[in-house]
């Protein structure tokens, strides 16, 4: 397996693996299918140029299984934190501990990139074996975002989770 920033031109393949989590998962994401469908390609490929964010690519035999994103604060007071976004791997790629490889290539990210002492996440309170993952990276849940998400199946409550570096 090879794990590596994604750039622009990885933007097709990246939309392609994001309409599919969108699709697996469409409690687990703030996003809907249809935005993400409605959504220009260039759009996709703007947000992998941003320079307060870095997504990390998981390939396995040459194909993207797996992502994660590291969003950076950018507020004068905020510079010390950043947010962990987009999880996902795909379910034939599961159980290989690519989970843990994105996660290990992220916190040393922001451990080397300066300045960001503290990382966030939410996770959808009912995603178990997502919730074990960050606790074993040391993320801590400090609150419960009740009905954080209303989809056509109901509410989706969320944790907040925090990890100080």
């Amino acid at each position: 397996m090879d794990i590596r920033e994604l750039n622009p031109k990885d933007a097709a393949i990246y939309r392609e693996l994001r309409i599919e989590a969108l699709t697996q998962s469409p409690d687990a994401f703030s996003s809907t299918l249809e935005d993400a469908l409605l959504k220009p390609l260039q759009a996709t490929a703007d947000n992998l140029a941003a320079e307060s964010a870095v997504t990390f690519g998981a390939f396995l035999n040459g194909q993207l299984v797996g992502n994660m994103t590291l969003l950076r604060e950018t507020g004068k007071k905020l510079k010390h934190r950043a947010n962990v976004l987009a999880v996902y791997v795909t379910p034939k790629a599961r159980g290989k501990g690519i989970a843990s490889q994105l996660m290990d290539e992220l916190v040393e990210y922001a451990k080397e990139c300066g300045g960001i002492e503290q990382l966030y996440l939410t996770v959808v309170s009912s995603n178990h074996s997502a919730i074990q993952l960050y606790e074993q990276y040391g993320f801590e849940k400090y609150g419960t975002e009740y009905r954080s998400m209303k989809t056509d199946n109901g509410y989706v409550d969320e944790d907040l989770m925090v990890k100080f570096l």
